[in-house]
């Protein structure tokens, strides 16, 4: 049987603080109705957590959700930005989203609209928050789709 050494203290950890984190906005994953589910503030929450622990198990207890569910979350349809954020999260390089397409996150602007972004905030790798903002981008797809329906409308009289 082998024996490792144990590693070095300051091996395993870097000195210093740890470097700020860019989360991105992103839109919470649409999931059904439960007050025990994934709702989006325990999807946001989850992402923060993750950012300060770097731990999916850890973050996900925090949040009181299990590991497993949360792999299923990010696999779900319309999960590319809450992926990314995860990504970024875990310091992980990722392709960025374009938020303001239906193709990019696979949500249609309503959803966008009604469900806003989540914008995680951090300090000192600390997570501190959550900032929801209203998807103004989606906001004007919507208005651009009642123009068409209202145009085309008009063009049948």
């Amino acid at each position: 049987m082998k024996h490792y050494p144990h590693p070095s203290p300051s091996a395993s950890r870097p000195t210093g603080p740890r470097p700020p984190r860019r989360i991105p906005a992103f839109h919470p994953v649409p999931v059904g109705n439960r007050a025990d589910g994934w709702t989006p503030a325990r999807q946001a929450a989850f992402i923060g957590m993750l950012a300060q622990t770097r731990s999916v198990l850890a973050a996900a207890q925090s949040v009181r959700m299990g590991r497993e569910s949360v792999y299923r979350l990010r696999r779900r349809a319309g999960a590319t930005g809450f992926a990314a954020a995860w990504d970024a999260a875990l310091g992980k390089s990722h392709t960025p989203v374009n938020l303001a397409s239906a193709k990019s996150t696979g949500l249609s602007a309503r959803y966008r609209a009604e469900a806003g972004l989540a914008q995680v905030v951090m300090s000192a790798g600390r997570y501190m928050a959550t900032r929801w903002k209203p998807d103004h981008n989606a906001l004007l797809q919507l208005l651009a789709q009642l123009d068409r329906a209202v145009l085309a409308t008009e063009r049948e009289r």
